[in-house]
């Protein structure tokens, strides 16, 4: 993931902070935080999304960040994914979480944490456009719909599974039997489904168009006629 020298230095700085804190204690606004730093708002949003990712941050509709627990800590309860079939049986749980999360961030009115999910589907495009692969951004998108979702526990549960996502992300990119080309355009065209659906605030297609994007995953990776339902 391209990171900024600024918005590195604020990830580093807000982690300090965090440190000194208690989970789910209330983090300062964005408007102190960024003062204190002196770095911009969106530099600042940058490294809280990233940070929301790795699960060090949460946010809760209309009442700021709070501390979180590090994906790292949450990860280990999972476990890693160990066979096929326990990829499979984690795409179909992914399926589970992130409907509903999609749907949650369709109806969400906090402008901010709207505009993070356009920031991220942006660098996750930019990502792709530079030739690179894209993960962590990625990883970053579906995060950052968590995140508007409304409920603390998709985000925590993203944060967990953050590690295990990108082991399936791999995996399906590099064992998919479908051209490399028509699985990038189908990729692209899904995110963008799910980014449009939230943005028209239309909870009902935002829950169709990500579990098309996460049984499309399913597809690419086992076959044709993979469907967790």
């Amino acid at each position: 993931m391209a990171i900024s020298p600024l918005s590195d230095f604020a990830y580093k700085q807000v982690l300090t902070l965090i440190e000194t804190r208690e989970p789910d204690e209330r983090l300062p606004s964005e408007d102190e935080l960024a003062r204190r730093l002196g770095v911009s708002r969106p530099v600042l949003r940058q490294a809280l999304a990233r940070l929301r990712t790795e699960g060090w941050v949460y946010a809760r509709r209309g009442s700021g960040n709070f501390v979180g627990k590090p994906a790292a800590m949450q990860s280990a309860a999972f476990g890693p994914l160990h066979s096929i079939p326990d990829v499979r049986n984690f795409l179909a749980f992914r399926c589970l979480i992130e409907g509903e999360s999609a749907a949650g961030a369709a109806r969400c009115t906090d402008r901010q944490l709207l505009d993070d999910i356009d920031l991220r589907q942006r660098m996750l495009e930019a990502a792709w456009s530079r030739g690179e692969t894209g993960i962590e951004e990625d990883i970053a998108f579906h995060g950052a719909i968590a995140a508007a979702s409304g409920n603390r526990f998709f985000t925590l549960t993203m944060a967990a599974l953050a590690e295990q996502t990108r082991v399936a992300i791999k995996l399906i990119r590099e064992l998919s039997p479908l051209p490399m080309v028509r699985r990038a355009v189908d990729v692209r065209l899904e995110h963008r489904a799910i980014g449009q659906a939230i943005k028209d605030g239309d909870d009902a297609a935002a829950r169709e168009a990500m579990l098309d994007h996460l049984r499309g995953g399913m597809t690419r990776l086992f076959g044709v006629g993979e469907d967790p339902k």
